[in-house]
């Protein structure tokens, strides 16, 4: 066996499983109220954009080949609602404008759906008297929310507060206003994870004390529970379906792949980059080599499409 290992040209010859430029997915955050771009210490070389600096972002993730962004909200005023979720001058809303007038279809735009960015409680959705996430009422937020970024020039809309019917709800609210030809890609498997922290710092998100979202992410413990939830979403009409994350749950994804037959993305999530860069930061791994490890690692689980904040860097060592 070792004969087909001696040369790099040898093993890239008969390497089972290739990562691409094309499986990339690049995470952004946008911000209101800044003048320029904020760096986002638990994510070293992730930054809070402008809306002048998530322009150039796009452009030098283009001219590596990055043909596609998801992006996230950081707005100025939050509220019981998370109201700028839907405002048409929201901040997400703005950047979709700016983003399709000056890259057309050359890029995939791509939005994340939850208002846990835009509410002052932190939570998914919106909340009853006594403090629960209101399920149903939520869903009407998300069809608003859905509707404005489409409406702004989004391609894809990725419902990921984890409620029960939100494909569904988002599907209807969708093809009720003309937008039939979005795409939705479904957070099927989103688990209530420790991995999340550097992103909750990235989007400014804080839950009162004391409180999680384990009442409606995913149980880390599960993996039949979380199949149930790839099949409702599918059966409500998703038009692709996602794991989140991915290194911590490539069962998971193996799983999916298994039975699924439409894309399937994976979310290498906030946690798993800080912990590759903070070891690297110690000299304690290389840091190019371990991220090529786990994405390839997360495409051989089955993944399509790979969200990670390492796109840029990953695109660049790829094409050279």
């Amino acid at each position: 066996m070792r004969r087909l290992r001696r040369t790099q040209a040898l093993r890239q010859l008969t390497a089972e499983t290739k990562l691409s430029v094309d499986d990339l997915i690049a995470p952004l955050f946008v911000r209101e109220g800044i003048i320029s771009p904020e760096p986002i210490v638990s994510l070293p070389g992730v930054v809070q954009h402008t809306q002048e600096s998530l322009k150039s972002e796009v452009a030098e993730l283009i001219s590596r080949g990055v043909k596609a962004v998801i992006l996230f909200g950081v707005p100025q005023v939050k509220d019981p609602l998370g109201s700028a979720a839907f405002d048409p001058d929201g901040v997400v809303q703005i950047a979709l404008r700016e983003l399709r007038q000056n890259f057309g279809d050359d890029v995939v735009l791509m939005t994340d759906l939850c208002i846990d960015e835009y509410t002052d409680h932190g939570h998914c959705g919106v909340l009853t008297p006594q403090g629960q996430v209101d399920n149903d009422a939520t869903l009407e937020i998300y069809n608003q929310a859905a509707c404005a970024q489409a409406t702004a020039g989004a391609d894809i809309v990725a419902p990921s507060g984890m409620m029960d019917g939100q494909v569904a709800a988002i599907r209807s609210g969708l093809d009720a206003q003309g937008h039939s030809e979005i795409a939705i890609l479904a957070y099927a498997a989103k688990y209530a994870s420790g991995l999340y922290g550097p992103f909750r710092d990235a989007v400014k998100v804080e839950l009162p004390a004391g409180q999680d979202r384990r009442a409606y992410q995913q149980d880390w413990r599960n993996v039949r529970e979380a199949l149930e939830e790839v099949r409702l979403d599918i059966a409500e009409g998703a038009d692709m379906v996602m794991v989140k994350p991915a290194v911590t749950y490539l069962d998971v994804i193996y799983r999916v792949r298994q039975e699924v037959d439409l894309p399937l993305g994976a979310y290498h999530v906030s946690g798993e980059y800080s912990l590759i860069k903070a070891a690297a930061a110690n000299g304690w791994i290389d840091e190019t080599a371990v991220a090529l490890e786990q994405l390839t690692a997360v495409k051989r689980a089955g993944a399509d499409l790979i969200l990670t904040y390492f796109a840029k860097d990953i695109a660049e060592l790829l094409a050279g």
